[in-house]
């Protein structure tokens, strides 16, 4: 699940682009789920300066460190780009600096003599850089020559029509392969209600490697002074050392948390001596990890592929498990190493410590005629289970929230696939009487409980505006996010009119994973004069729905019909929506390409409703300034194109029918146009969807809210390769789907 994150973008650098053809969607369509606006990660800037001969010569700044204040936002990979046209690019890049500080006490380990001493060298390496240039220039250009000579750089045989058409059967081959060893489990008999497997065999987790204690010359200074660490606080102190090029580090919650559970694992003697975390230098350890993460980043070809071995052998034992005899996959079978927690937000136990898991402290859930697994060496299981009416391998309890972790099926599994298949299930029925329900609501805003009419008027938000129900949770134990139950009052603002509407709702908390909600409905009558009597004597702090809960909600919604909860409404709008937009934006004479957009601006609907938002990636400017570059050079060629047309209709007119080389050449015209004006408009396409979605997670509710059904009967009605819509990945999550679907199915 590509993380949602809510920033403001600074400077809109859009990469102008012509889209004929398209048309861009309003802005008051994206209005819905608001939201900040992102913040750009900062850039690397270039000066020109004059050197001693008089020509301008570029020079580069390396890229400016974020401040404490701006947290980095998560990179987002962006669709590989169209290769039909590609752009030369000249003179050699940069080689771009990694690993950059952060403001706040230096780690370099060069001196200040060495630093002096570069910056008295560094006019004189100017200077003569420019009458080096030249003779360099011309050496290497021989050298590379004489080289060549030499030792002729032996190229890659082309392959031949006939090995080119095996390795293609060979992967039809391989594909049927799959297909044909797939478990369709959705074929099957179900089990009786509760019972989730019949047999289970499995490895148990697979545990993190023990702590290795620092190298002799790597050391640890307190107030200027070497300090020798017993083991357990040594690896705690590696756990910060390893963050200081991250802005937590720099946070006063972060550190007090930190300094706090680090001192637990310290001696008596280590904490009679260590009392103050600003006279703590970690620069040596910092500077070993630094140097290990440089070295995996420049490890040789054969040591990756050592690397990539080792790691499959651990995956072929851990990493798969019998289900009722059929081998599936383990979504997550490592235990976490410990570390320290940083949680989303500004979560009020980031920096606290995630301590290491031991097997004493794991559960094991296994059948009674399975092989047990078998601990590490000199360790046991807290507990081995026998239930098959849960669907987890192995739990533990982590010490930070005190929430019970799970190593569970992976998302192409049985167990995922029939839970994924219940739940749009549920949400099917619930559009046989949604209705019924929504009057209900209607009739209930006038009742004469307050608890009744507070219910209301939460399942009115839940239901028009996909808002997440709200969990009941203890305060200061984590982020203050909040839902519709828990809505407070200072989270809302009522006016009577704003921007041409009446009764209008403003919202602003934040929501899951700390990404702010702001928006501005427009509600009936009914609702906006509830929301005032709710409101009446209550501090900004005080609760908006005083007389309700998440659970009584639920509980309400389950008596209207079974399994129905609040997720449940979510889960039904976000399908629903999606299905109607994707009847009235897509056309059957559309090309593939637009087609697509069209689903992504239904899939962008759903997105918006629910609040899925993201930071744009840090490549984005970039990315569409390249595109740009191949979208006005396809626009030429597809001008050369054109005239080079005119031109042989002219000669082949001249010439007279008689002539069929002369038909044959203006047919190959013909075609070469209509290619490129196909690739165009892919590219302008392409385009206008990126631009559109720089802001918007389309991925979260593709996986988590939309019927995977709908997509695939619209790909069958479309004609769009199924592949279009969903990569490998996902195919494998939702093969039921694919398989079972008819091109009629309506949700």
């Amino acid at each position: 699940m590509g993380r949602e994150k809510d920033a403001n973008v600074k400077g809109d650098g859009k990469a102008k682009h012509k889209t004929t053809k398209l048309k861009k969607l309003s802005d008051h369509e994206s209005a819905g789920a608001g939201g900040d606006s992102l913040r750009n990660s900062a850039k690397p800037t270039k000066s020109t300066e004059k050197t001693d001969n008089g020509k301008n010569h570029k020079k580069v700044k390396t890229p400016k460190t974020p401040e404490p204040g701006n947290s980095p936002s998560k990179s987002v990979k962006q669709e590989p780009q169209d290769d039909d046209f590609t752009v030369k690019k000249k003179g050699l890049k940069r080689k771009r600096i990694k690993d950059e500080s952060i403001e706040g006490p230096s780690y370099s380990t060069a001196t200040p003599t060495s630093k002096i001493r570069n910056k008295q060298h560094g006019k004189e390496d100017e200077s003569d850089g420019e009458a080096q240039k030249k003779k360099s220039k011309k050496r290497t250009e021989k050298t590379v020559k004489k080289e060549e000579e030499e030792h002729p750089v032996s190229k890659k045989p082309k392959r031949t029509k006939e090995e080119i058409e095996e390795a293609r059967l060979l992967k039809i081959k391989k594909k049927e392969e799959e297909e044909q060893n797939r478990w369709r489990w959705w074929e099957e008999e179900k089990y009786e209600d509760g019972v989730k497997w019949k047999f289970l065999e499995h490895k148990g987790p697979y545990f993190p490697p023990e702590y290795q204690p620092l190298p002799d010359n790597v050391h640890f200074y307190y107030d200027g002074k070497k300090v020798k660490l017993s083991l357990a606080a040594e690896e705690v102190a590696l756990f910060f050392a390893q963050m200081l090029d991250h802005e937590y580090t720099t946070k006063k919650v972060f550190r007090e948390n930190f300094f706090k559970d680090w001192r637990k694992e310290m001696t008596q003697e280590e904490r009679l001596l260590i009392k103050d975390l600003d006279k703590c230098d970690f620069g040596e350890m910092h500077a070993m990890h630094t140097a290990k993460v440089e070295a995996r980043r420049n490890m040789s070809k054969e040591e990756k592929q050592a690397l990539k071995e080792a790691n499959q052998k651990i995956v072929d034992e851990y990493g798969y498990c019998l289900l009722d005899h059929h081998k599936e996959r383990i979504g997550n079978f490592k235990i976490e190493p410990p570390g320290l927690f940083r949680g989303r937000g500004e979560h009020p136990k980031q920096g606290m410590l995630k301590k290491r898991i031991q097997p004493e402290d794991v559960i094991i859930n296994c059948s009674k005629e399975s092989k047990i697994p078998v601990p590490p060496a000199g360790y046991h299981w807290k507990e081995v289970r026998h239930d098959n009416t849960v669907t987890w391998l192995a739990s533990w309890t982590e010490n930070i929230q005190g929430s019970i972790k799970y190593i569970m099926l992976n998302a192409n599994s049985k167990l995922k696939g029939e839970k994924d298949w219940e739940k749009y299930e549920v949400a099917r029925k619930l559009k046989s009487c949604v209705d019924g329900i929504r009057n209900q609501y209607l009739l209930d805003l006038k009742s004469k409980e307050m608890g009744v009419r507070q219910r209301a008027v939460a399942l009115y938000f839940i239901d028009k505006l996909a808002l997440r129900a709200g969990n009941e949770k203890e305060e200061g134990e984590t982020a203050d996010t909040v839902g519709c139950c828990s809505l407070r009052v200072e989270h809302i603002t009522l006016h009577e009119q704003l921007e041409g509407s009446e009764c209008v709702v403003e919202f602003d908390f934040l929501g899951k994973d700390s990404i702010r909600y702001y928006n501005k409905v427009p509600v009936i009558k009914k609702v906006f004069k509830n929301l005032k009597l709710f409101m009446e004597n209550k501090q900004p702090g005080d609760d908006l729905f005083d007389r309700l809960s998440t659970s009584l909600l639920n509980k309400h919604l389950s008596s209207l019909m079974p399994g129905l909860t609040a997720k449940v409404f979510r889960t039904y709008n976000a399908s629903i929506t999606l299905q109607q937009q994707l009847k009235e934006l897509t056309n059957q004479s559309d090309s593939v390409a637009e087609k697509l957009l069209s689903y992504n601006r239904a899939n962008r609907a759903v997105a918006i409703l629910c609040n899925h938002q993201r930071a744009p990636p840090k490549t984005f400017e970039q990315s569409m300034a390249n595109l740009q570059v191949k979208i006005d050079a396809r626009k030429e060629q597809l001008s050369l194109a054109k005239t080079e047309l005119k031109q042989a209709k002219k000669e082949a007119k001249a010439k007279g029918s008689s002539d069929p080389k002369r038909q044959t050449l203006v047919e190959r015209k013909k075609a070469a146009v209509k290619r490129c004006e196909e690739q165009l408009l892919k590219m302008e396409v392409q385009a206008t969807d990126r631009e559109e979605n720089k802001q918007i997670a389309l991925g979260t509710s593709k996986l988590n809210y939309l019927d995977p059904r709908i997509s695939v009967a619209w790909c069958k009605n479309m004609e769009v390769p199924i592949e279009k819509i969903y990569n490998k990945t996902q195919r494998d999550k939702f093969a039921w789907a694919i398989d079972m679907t008819e091109a009629d199915f309506e949700f």
